[in-house]
């Protein structure tokens, strides 16, 4: 194919044949990993997870009353980032009911932490991830790589046009700039989607979405001078947006993209275009457990605790079908995905 990084078809072995006279790959990891009891619900772990970061946004909060009109509370902004990273995470985690296995807490619990605290539409993510962990990297199908300014393969560079074909040619140097405005994106497209056929409680969605920006917004001009709390905001989306973009961007981008027309079991679709990261606890709490990337992508609702112990029987089972599984640094994932998109972007250069 044109395009190294892109995903070919995985011709079938007669071992994968055989293999398939018993059940699918993935069934059998599936089998595996029930049995050393990695799907079962960790409410002690969510409990004391999700109570430290509410302790962590009133302390927030608390220190924004007691600083006033200061430019101490840069500081609380750098922190409040964090904090809302966390709270993007948690969403997260309810969205795939890691928390709880019944819809309707799920629902409850995202539409609180996303809409109302974080001013992100909570069915909107939800349509979008959904699609992304369908088709992951798949050129057509996966939200995440639409060329909407970046592009993510030859191919879409190719048929670039506007502000995609101008970003396209530097976005490597782009990358974390544009990541800083991520969270204001997150909110913009979440205010777009309520008019969307797709969502299912829109005004539901909407009043919670404006609850949060009259207190977000309100808070602020109340306790800051208007200069000030111009600074805050700016420090607090910028950093957050960095923040998601850190946890985010590792996992796929870099990895190879799937083409229209390419056939991939789903066990092989999502290890392939999927990237674990290394590090250690430091690394797990950062990302949520998102670094275990690929486990996440085969088994969505397993809790986070559990995906430590998943990632060992998975890479070892991948070893035995000869499956490749990327693992890696953090430093690394990105000099990975900053390495690609350079790559991608080249025939623009060419162009110029």
């Amino acid at each position: 194919m044109a395009n190294p990084t892109v995903l070919a078809e995985t011709p079938p072995t007669r071992e994968r044949e055989k293999g398939r006279e018993k059940g699918s790959d993935f069934a059998e990891l599936s089998r595996r990993i029930a049995d050393a009891g990695l799907l079962r619900r960790r409410p002690l772990y969510y409990t004391v997870r999700f109570g430290t970061v509410a302790l962590a946004l009133a302390g927030g909060v608390a220190a924004l009353l007691v600083l006033g009109d200061s430019w101490s509370q840069l500081f609380v902004a750098v922190a409040l980032a964090v904090v809302f990273g966390q709270l993007g995470l948690a969403a997260h985690d309810l969205a795939h009911r890691q928390v709880f296995t019944r819809r309707r807490p799920s629902e409850i619990g995202g539409l609180l932490v996303a809409n109302l605290l974080l001013g992100m539409s909570y069915g909107w993510w939800m349509n979008k991830h959904t699609r992304h962990h369908a088709n992951p990297n798949h050129e057509e199908k996966d939200p995440d790589v639409s060329p909407d300014i970046l592009v993510w393969s030859r191919r879409q560079a190719s048929k670039a046009k506007g502000l995609p074909r101008f970003v396209g040619k530097h976005q490597a140097a782009l990358f974390f700039p544009l990541l800083t405005l991520e969270g204001l994106n997150l909110s913009f497209n979440s205010f777009k989607a309520l008019r969307s056929p797709s969502m299912k409680r829109p005004v539901l969605e909407g009043t919670l979405l404006v609850a949060h920006f009259i207190l977000y917004f309100g808070g602020l001009f109340t306790l800051l001078s208007p200069g000030k709390a111009l600074a805050f905001i700016a420090v607090h989306q910028a950093l957050f947006g960095v923040y998601l973009g850190s946890v985010f961007a590792p996992n796929h981008k870099g990895m190879p993209m799937i083409e229209e027309g390419t056939r991939l079991d789903f066990l092989r679709r999502q290890v392939l275009t999927s990237r674990n990261v290394r590090g250690g606890a430091f690394i797990d709490a950062f990302m949520g457990g998102l670094n275990y990337q690929i486990e996440h992508h085969l088994f969505p609702s397993m809790p986070t605790p559990a995906l430590g112990r998943a990632q060992v029987i998975t890479e070892r089972y991948c070893a035995e079908l000869g499956v490749p599984y990327h693992q890696t640094g953090l430093l690394a994932s990105h000099r990975e995905a900053l390495r690609h998109m350079r790559s991608v972007g080249e025939p623009l250069r060419r162009a110029q």
